[in-house]
């Protein structure tokens, strides 16, 4: 049987379903993200972590170039459904981190997908959370303390969420999701 294209209308309907599951996640994330600022700012890198998993998802699903983007951009619309005024931050939240995954992905020529390869992604994903909201939260701000747990957490966030993404992508495998997708 012949590998279809990352774009087929099969691809894309998975790839809007994992969105559409995510995205809610994210929406619920976007809404807590004020009293998580406000009030335990050293969290906030864990809860934006949580961004990783349509990607991650649809990667272990369908293990094809792209999908990560895809399902990304989808997740990030309808979170945006949620929660509007954070929609520009999901969609370039979608971008960088469908980006990330995607490069990890290229990098292996889209051929390995054991586990340690979405673990890199998650911890460059947890890297560059850990700078650009260690700015956005005035980190140098906060007691030494706090400044180690968020630094901490922002590169666990995406590690703990890659791994649940992975189980959740898994199962779906198994239950066939994808049969007569991937090579």
């Amino acid at each position: 049987m012949a590998r279809p294209t990352a774009l087929s209308t099969r691809v894309l309907l998975i790839c809007a379903a994992i969105g559409v599951a995510t995205g809610l996640i994210g929406g619920v994330a976007g809404w807590i993200t004020p009293v998580v600022i406000a009030g335990a700012a050293p969290l906030y890198g864990f809860v934006l972590g949580v961004h990783v998993i349509p990607g991650i998802i649809a990667q272990e699903v369908l293990r094809l170039p792209w999908v990560a983007l895809l399902a990304h951009l989808m997740a990030a619309l309808a979170a945006s459904a949620m929660a509007p005024w954070w929609t520009a931050r999901f969609i370039g939240t979608a971008l960088l981190f469908g980006a990330i995954q995607e490069l990890v992905a290229a990098l292996t020529r889209y051929r390995v997908w054991a586990a340690w390869r979405f673990f890199i992604s998650a911890v460059v994903i947890g890297v560059v959370v850990a700078v650009v909201v260690a700015l956005v939260v005035h980190l140098s701000t906060l007691a030494i303390w706090a400044q180690i747990a968020y630094l901490v957490l922002a590169v666990l966030g995406p590690v703990v969420w890659t791994a649940i993404a992975l189980g959740v992508g898994a199962s779906l495998r198994r239950a066939g999701v994808a049969r007569r997708i991937s090579a």
